[in-house]
C-alpha cells in the first residue's frame, strides 16, 4: 500500500495538506473524457478551476484526523494514500454540494470568485449547466471514495451516502422555511437544519469515515460522532452570523446573502422570539421584503433583540462540551488539531 510520507520533524497533517492538492487536481480531471467534445472540455476546465480554488480542505483533513485517532497508541509515521483519496472524494462531493447550493440560493460569489453557474453561462443556461457539472462532480466523488484502496472503503462510502440523504432533507427544510412566517419557525427547527445540513455532513461524516478506514472501535466512532455533532452545530451557528453580517471581501461569498434569500436562521429566530410586539412586526416586515437598503437595518434589529448574543452563547456552550468530549478520546496531534479548531469557532463568532 503506497503512503503519503510524514516527516518526523513536521506535523503529519501539514504534510498531508501539501500532498492533498496535487491528488485533488488529479481527481478533478478524468482522462477518459479528454476527447468527448470540445464544449465539454472547455466546461470541465472551468469546473477544475472552480474546484481547485484556495480553500481550507476541512473535510479531507478531518478524514485524516479520524484515521489518526483510530490508530490509538500504535506507532505510525505515514498517513496512507487510501485516506487521502477518500478525503479527495469528500472534497469533490463538497464541491458538488456548493455548486447546487449556489444555484438554489442564487449566490453570485463562492470562495472569492464567481459561483459556477455565473461562470458557465447567462441566466437559466448557466444554472442548468452548473447542475449538470455538479452531477458530474458527484459521480467523480463516488469513484474516488469507493475505489480508495482500503477494505473499509465501501462501508465508509455507504455511511457517507446515508449522511448525504439526511443532508438533502436538511436542505429541503432550509429552503422551505425561507418562505414561512417568522412566527411559524421555531428555534428547534433552525437547529434541526444545522444538524442535518451541516453537522452530520461537514463534521460527523469525515471524522467517522476516517476512523472507519482505520478500523476504529464502536466506542471511538460514537465519540467522534458526538464531537462532530457539537462542532458542526457550533460551526453552522457561526456561519449563520456570517451569512447575515459578513462582507464579500472577508467571507469569499455574498455578504448578507442569507438575508436576501430570506433564510430563517438561528440568530434571526432567536431575535424574533425575544422581541416585543413592535420588534416582531419590524423583523417580519424586513424578512418579507429584503431589499438592499434594508440590510443594515436588519443587522441592527437582530443584534438589538439579542439574536447575536444568543448565538454566541450557544456556540460557547457547544464548543466547551465538544472539547470536554474530545479530551476523553485520546491525545496527540490529531486531538490538538480538533481542539484548536473548536477553540477557533467561538473566537470567529466573537
Amino acid at each position: 500500500m503506497s503512503q503519503i510520507a510524514a516527516s518526523p520533524t513536521r506535523n503529519p497533517l501539514v504534510r498531508f495538506a501539501l500532498e492533498l492538492e496535487p491528488l485533488l487536481e488529479q481527481w478533478a480531471s478524468a482522462p477518459d473524457e479528454a476527447n468527448l467534445d470540445p464544449l465539454w472540455q472547455r466546461a470541465q476546465a472551468q469546473v477544475r478551476g472552480y474546484t481547485l480554488r484556495s480553500a481550507k480542505r476541512v473535510r479531507p483533513t478531518l478524514v485524516a484526523v479520524g484515521w489518526m485517532l483510530s490508530q490509538g497508541e500504535r506507532k505510525w509515521d505515514a498517513i496512507p494514500e487510501e485516506v487521502a483519496q477518500f478525503g479527495v472524494g469528500l472534497e469533490l462531493l463538497h464541491t458538488f454540494m456548493l455548486v447546487h447550493d449556489d444555484v438554489a440560493d442564487r449566490a453570485k460569489v463562492r470562495r472569492g470568485g464567481p459561483s459556477l453557474h455565473q461562470m458557465l453561462g447567462e441566466g437559466r443556461l448557466g444554472e442548468d449547466l452548473a447542475i449538470v457539472a455538479g452531477d458530474h462532480l458527484y459521480a467523480r466523488a463516488m469513484e474516488a471514495m469507493i475505489s480508495a484502496p482500503s477494505p473499509h472503503a465501501v462501508a465508509a462510502s455507504r455511511f457517507m451516502l446515508e449522511v448525504c440523504r439526511h443532508t438533502a432533507a436538511g436542505q429541503h427544510l432550509d429552503l422551505s422555511l425561507s418562505r414561512a412566517r417568522l412566527e411559524d419557525v421555531g428555534l428547534f427547527q433552525t437547529l434541526k437544519v444545522a444538524h442535518l445540513k451541516t453537522a452530520r455532513y461537514g463534521f460527523v461524516a469525515p471524522l467517522v469515515c476516517g476512523a472507519m478506514l482505520g478500523g476504529a472501535t464502536d466506542s471511538l466512532r460514537l465519540g467522534l460522532d458526538r464531537v462532530g455533532r457539537l462542532a458542526g452545530l457550533a460551526y453552522q451557528l457561526r456561519d449563520d452570523l456570517i451569512g447575515l453580517y459578513g462582507e464579500d471581501k472577508v467571507t469569499g461569498k455574498d455578504g448578507g446573502g442569507d438575508f436576501f434569500e430570506g433564510k430563517r436562521t438561528f440568530p434571526v429566530v432567536a431575535a424574533w422570539s425575544r422581541a416585543d410586539a413592535g420588534g416582531r412586526r419590524t423583523l417580519e416586515a424586513l424578512w418579507n421584503t429584503r431589499t438592499t437598503p434594508q440590510l443594515a437595518t436588519a443587522r441592527l434589529e437582530v443584534a438589538r433583540f439579542g439574536g447575536v448574543a444568543a448565538s454566541q452563547r450557544i456556540v460557547d456552550r457547544l464548543t466547551r462540551t465538544a472539547r470536554r468530549t474530545l479530551a476523553k478520546l485520546g491525545q496527540g496531534v490529531a486531538v490538538e488539531f480538533l481542539d484548536d479548531m473548536l477553540a477557533g469557532l467561538a473566537k470567529r463568532v466573537a
